[in-house]
C-alpha cells in the first residue's frame, strides 16, 4: 500500500502556517512595570545608545527589542517573588518567564525534545533491524516513526525560539502525529490494511504472511475512506485554527478528544490481546495508555517554573521517553510473532 499520500498534511501546514492571526496577550504583559521596563531599555539600549547582542543570541534571532523584553521578564519575576507579601510569578505572552541558556528560551523542554527525538530514531533502527519490510504493517510503522521524527524536532525548535511560525509548525506536526496515530490504531487492531475476505478469517494471521509474498496488496476501499477521513479532519484542524481562529483552548480539546479515542482502541486491543495469549507484553499498549493518562495531568495541572526553568510542559515531554521506547519494543515483538510460522519472520524476506 502507498502512504506517502499522507505526508501532504505536511506541506499545508508549512504553506497557512505563514499567514497571521491574533496573538494572546497574557497579565504579566499589562503589568505597568513591565511596559515601563521595556520602554525604558528599548530608549537607552536599542536607540540612544545601541549595545550590541553576542553572536550566539544573534544566531538564534535575538534582537534588541526581545532582548529588552526578556531582562525586563526576569526583573519583574525577580521583583514579585522579594515583594513582601511575594507576589504570584505571571505569564508573559503567553508563557512563563524561564531562565534561558546560551539564548535557549526553555531549554529542559528542549532537551526532553530530543529525548522524544532519540527515542524514534533508536525505535526505527530496531524496527527496520527486526522487522523485514515484506511485513504488511512496515511501512505503516515506519511513517508513525517519521511523524514522530516531524512532530519532536518542530518541538525542539519551538521550545528554542518561540515565533509565530515556530509556534504553528510545532502546534501542526503534534496535531499530524496525533491523528496519524488515530488512523492506525483501527488499521492495527482490526487489520484494516488486509483484502476484506482476509482481514475477518480466523487464519488471517498466517495468511497475510503468504498474501504479502504473493503480490502487492491493493489498499481496501474501506482503508482508503478511513485515510480520507482523518485527512480531512486534519485538514479542517488546520484550516480553523489558521484562518478562522487561533485558539489554543480548541487546540487542546481537540488533540485531547482524538488521543481519548485513540487511547479507547488501544486499551480494548490490549485487553483483548493479553486474554487471548496470557502474557505481560501483550497488555503494553494498555500500561502505556495508563502512563500517558496519568503524565497528561502534567499539562492539565500547569504551574510557574521550578528554579525558572523546569515547568509541567517540561516534565510532560519528560514522561512521553519511556512509553515511546515500549511502544517500539512492543511493535517489533508483536510483528514477530504475527511472523511466526512454518518458515518464520526472518524467511518472509
Amino acid at each position: 500500500m502507498r502512504i506517502s499520500i499522507s505526508t501532504i498534511p505536511v506541506i499545508l501546514l508549512s504553506c497557512l502556517s505563514v499567514l497571521c492571526v491574533p496573538i494572546w496577550a497574557s497579565r504579566g504583559d499589562q503589568l505597568a512595570e513591565f511596559k515601563e521596563c521595556v520602554k525604558y531599555c528599548i530608549e537607552q539600549n536599542c536607540i540612544y545608545d545601541p549595545t550590541p547582542l553576542p553572536l550566539h543570541l544573534r544566531i538564534l534571532l535575538w534582537t534588541c527589542p526581545s532582548e529588552c523584553d526578556y531582562s525586563c521578564q526576569r526583573t519583574v519575576t525577580q521583583l514579585r517573588l522579594e515583594s513582601v507579601p511575594q507576589k504570584p510569578v505571571e505569564q508573559f505572552h503567553g508563557k512563563w518567564p524561564f531562565r534561558r541558556v546560551l539564548g535557549i528560551q526553555e531549554p529542559f523542554s528542549v532537551i526532553f525534545s530530543f529525548a522524544n527525538l532519540y527515542a524514534h530514531v533508536y525505535g526505527l533502527k530496531n524496527l527496520n533491524r527486526e522487522v523485514p519490510r515484506s511485513y504488511p504493517l512496515h511501512g505503516y510503522y515506519r511513517f508513525f516513526g517519521y511523524m514522530g521524527l516531524v512532530c519532536w524536532f518542530w518541538s525542539a525548535v519551538f521550545h528554542t525560539r518561540d515565533f509565530r511560525f515556530t509556534e504553528r509548525m510545532d502546534y501542526f506536526a503534534a496535531g499530524a502525529n496525533v491523528v496519524y496515530g488515530f488512523f492506525l490504531a483501527p488499521v492495527k487492531v482490526w487489520r484494516w490494511y488486509l483484502p476484506s475476505s482476509t482481514s475477518a478469517a480466523p487464519g488471517a494471521v498466517k495468511e497475510k504472511t503468504a498474501i504479502s509474498r504473493a503480490t502487492p496488496i491493493v489498499a481496501p476501499l474501506g482503508l482508503r475512506l478511513w485515510a480520507l477521513v482523518c485527512f480531512s479532519l486534519y485538514a479542517a484542524h488546520v484550516y480553523y485554527l489558521t484562518c478562522v481562529r487561533w485558539s489554543y483552548t480548541y487546540n487542546m480539546a481537540a488533540n485531547v478528544v482524538i488521543g481519548a479515542l485513540t487511547n479507547l482502541i488501544w486499551s480494548y486491543f490490549a485487553i483483548r490481546h493479553y486474554s487471548k495469549l496470557k502474557q505481560l507484553w501483550a497488555a503494553t499498549p494498555g500500561l502505556i495508555v495508563t502512563w500517558l493518562v496519568l503524565a497528561m495531568s502534567l499539562e492539565l495541572l500547569d504551574f510557574p517554573p521550578l528554579w525558572g526553568a523546569i515547568d509541567a510542559h517540561s516534565l510532560w515531554h519528560a514522561a512521553t521517553v519511556a512509553p515511546t521506547v515500549m511502544w517500539y519494543g512492543f511493535l517489533i515483538k508483536d510483528a514477530k510473532r504475527e511472523g511466526e510460522g512454518e518458515e518464520g519472520l526472518r524467511r518472509m524476506d
